[in-house]
């Protein structure tokens, strides 16, 4: 019996994800289309705007750039010190082999289960008594508690499976803990890093529990706080909220294309041993 050709077989497959993919990406289409769209034409449900206007981005960057310049800063934040604390420990957990390992591992596990708002919480509580409400640094050690956990996990994934010879050659070569972890571990696990810093930053980008937690009466609040009051303040200007998302929606995009092969590369790190 002569097997259908494999054009015939998955011609369906295709036009499935074709009609999945186009549904999830209506909501962005159809926020591009409200921005584009003149104030005067807003309650009219056109597909295409007949008149397009770049009026929503002209009042977005002129009212919310503080916001995105605070959300990079906030995103930056958090990438750094999510690296500074997550790979040393990634590094102590799969190379050092320190007592309580496994033990740590599921503590990590289980702190990444808590519910944002349960940590948000305690957050205000500690910071109330240290005065560090309504700062831009305790949102990056806020957001980093979320960022952390899965950093240190991936680390440890990735630097376990790091050939052992590597290892002892640099000891051999006189290289201390420090050392074997700063000249060799740490170029190595390049891709874990890339991973766990977009992770971070695109965690600290899309908060809104911690920002309206705990800095909301700030003079610098990050982009999605920013866009919530807006809505309050201007209910009728949709398309300067809609150019608003937009443009808050593309550093997250250019990240994740710029990086998708080594985010790819990075998750399945340490997967499969030789």
């Amino acid at each position: 019996m002569t097997a259908r050709p494999l054009s015939s077989r998955t011609w369906w497959k295709t036009g499935l994800g074709l009609v999945f993919t186009a549904i999830m990406l209506f909501p962005v289409y159809w926020m591009v289309n409200v921005s584009l769209t003149p104030t005067s034409e807003l309650r009219q449900t056109n597909w295409f705007p007949a008149h397009p206007t770049l009026e929503g981005f002209d009042a977005a960057l002129a009212q919310q750039l503080p916001a995105l310049g605070t959300s990079l800063a906030i995103g930056a934040g958090c990438v750094l010190l999510t690296i500074v604390i997550a790979a040393p420990a990634g590094y102590a957990l799969a190379i050092l082999n320190l007592r309580g390992g496994r033990a740590l591992n599921f503590l990590l596990l289980v702190a990444q289960m808590i519910p944002a708002v349960v940590m948000a919480m305690g957050f205000y509580a500690i910071y109330v008594r240290l005065g560090m409400l309504n700062t831009v640094w305790g949102l990056i050690i806020a957001d980093s508690t979320i960022a952390v956990p899965f950093g240190v996990l991936l680390y440890t994934t990735f630097m376990a499976g790091i050939p052992k010879e590597l290892i002892q050659a640099a000891r051999v070569d006189g290289a201390g803990a420090w050392g074997t972890f700063t000249k060799i571990i740490l170029p190595v696990s390049r891709n874990s890093t890339l991973t766990v810093s977009l992770f971070a930053f695109l965690w600290a980008w899309s908060d809104f529990i911690f920002a309206s937690t705990l800095s909301r009466s700030s003079e610098y609040v990050p982009i999605t706080l920013g866009i919530y009051q807006y809505i309050g303040n201007n209910t009728t200007q949709w398309n300067a909220i809609m150019a608003t998302a937009v443009v808050a929606s593309l550093p997250a995009a250019i990240l994740l294309v710029v990086a998708q092969r080594y985010v790819a590369a990075g998750v399945t790190a340490g997967a499969v041993k030789d």
